[in-house]
């Protein structure tokens, strides 16, 4: 085994993505991992990756030092490594260069064998991927991902600071439900019951109603049994919230919000697209919208036997994504599949000023005008068969007068699936948490 080196004061002057040929004969500090080992008669060429992309070192046994030499000699893909030297111009080289070494530190290296290779073509489940999720993750293609995940947190954070909205950090142990109680994660608290938050949607509100436009991107917790391609017990929620607008604002905000991310992306990850396959296409504005009573009649008209009340299953949505494509609205839902705070329709009760934003058969978005009285929030959460006193900390801030506000919560996760043309919504997530998974 290689000795290992001290970093000292050794520091990078210069990522893989800087390398170029116009730096020929440059002197450069590089730090990496080795992704592979040729030799080739009396050259080694050792390519190692760091978070931009790959590189080359290129060692010529009749010239370089012998402690270059000696460094070498016991090296192994996987090892951590720090290399000084000159940048030579060769067009056969990553980015049109190599760097000749003069000095190279071993700086950690591969103790036993890894129980898969991230730079083979061939790899096992994902499940025994996620298991050593950090070794998964030094992938080409797992690093694209996150940094187009990145760059849509980049572009949605500024889209929406832009417009004057206010990030917020809102509580994520509750006291009680925000949607019922089905679905939600208890724990104790100190000596009283808690709950991991379904959503920041009752804060938020309140926030609304003092700083008019919030947002917040945060966790959010379900404990939903779905063994599915496209659900997480902990997922990532863009939430936004307006006072002094409907629900056709939010739709508006959403979109303009959605297609500023696609123009970022599609401009600022041009190579890990291209790593993914997958291009992102720009969707017709206005975005379509269908109301929930012209859906049905739809898939009533495909063949389906579906009353109205009823909510879309997953074989409807694909049904019906089938003669729809890219991004579309349903909204005008019947109150009683919406959460108790969205307004029902003035003089139409049973149906309610809400939307989804799908894509395909896809739920991204849900959204819609909140109720902005005490007295009809206490009459649907009652219809819900939800306690009002066990609001009375929301409920209360509605006798101190509330504006009309609306919002969506948006989920991220969903949304990078479409981004990435991916299937799998663990592929996108970190460290996915799932009714199977919990570590690591």
């Amino acid at each position: 085994m290689p000795k290992v080196d001290e970093l000292d004061k050794w520091r990078r002057t210069h990522y893989s993505s800087d390398i170029a040929p116009n730096l020929d004969g440059k002197k450069v500090t590089v730090f990496g991992r080795v992704t592979s080992i040729r030799e080739q008669g009396e050259i080694t060429f050792i390519i190692v990756q760091d978070k931009c992309g790959i590189l080359q070192i290129t060692v010529k046994k009749s010239k370089a030092p012998k402690k270059v030499l000696d460094r070498i000699k016991d090296l192994n893909e996987h090892s951590i490594l720090g290399v000084r030297g000159i940048l030579k111009s060769i067009d056969k080289a990553p980015h049109g260069a190599e760097v000749i070494p003069s000095e190279i530190k071993v700086l950690d290296f591969v103790r036993k064998p890894l129980p898969f290779n991230p730079y083979k073509r061939e790899l096992p489940s994902l499940d025994k991927r996620l298991d050593v999720r950090a070794l998964d993750l030094r992938r080409p293609k797992a690093q694209a991902i996150f940094r187009i995940r990145n760059a849509i947190l980049w572009s949605i954070r500024k889209f929406l600071i832009k417009k004057g909205y206010l990030e917020v950090n809102t509580p994520k142990i509750i006291a009680s439900a925000t949607e019922g109680g089905a679905t939600l994660f208890p724990l104790l608290y100190y000596n009283r019951e808690a709950f991991l938050a379904q959503s920041p949607q009752l804060y938020k509100e309140q926030l609304a109603s003092c700083f008019e436009k919030v947002f917040e991107i945060a966790p959010i917790f379900r404990a939903e049994q779905f063994d599915t391609l496209k659900h997480l017990s902990e997922a990532i929620s863009v939430d936004v919230e307006e006072a002094f607008v409907n629900y056709e604002d939010s739709m508006k905000l959403l979109e303009q919000l959605v297609c500023n991310s696609i123009e970022f992306v599609n401009k600022e990850c041009k190579e890990d697209l291209d790593i993914l396959k997958h291009k992102i296409k720009k969707s017709e504005t206005p975005f379509k919208q269908f109301t929930y009573d012209e859906t049905i009649n739809i898939l009533k008209s495909e063949g389906l036997d579906i009353e109205w009340g009823e909510d879309l299953s997953t074989i409807s949505l694909k049904t019906y994504s089938e003669k729809i494509s890219g991004f579309y609205f349903i909204k005008d839902w019947p109150t009683s599949l919406k959460a108790f705070y969205i307004n029902p329709k003035k003089g139409k009760p049973e149906i309610c000023e809400s939307f989804d934003l799908m894509h395909g058969s896809l739920e991204l978005s849900s959204g819609g005008t909140r109720v902005n009285t005490r007295k009809i929030l206490e009459t649907q959460l009652e219809m819900k068969a939800l306690d009002p006193e066990r609001f009375e900390y929301h409920l209360k801030t509605f006798d101190y007068g509330m504006p009309p506000h609306s919002g969506f919560g948006l989920g991220l996760d969903r949304l990078i699936l479409v981004f990435t043309g991916l299937e799998n919504i663990r592929e996108v997530v970190l460290f996915p948490r799932d009714p199977t998974r919990l570590t690591p």
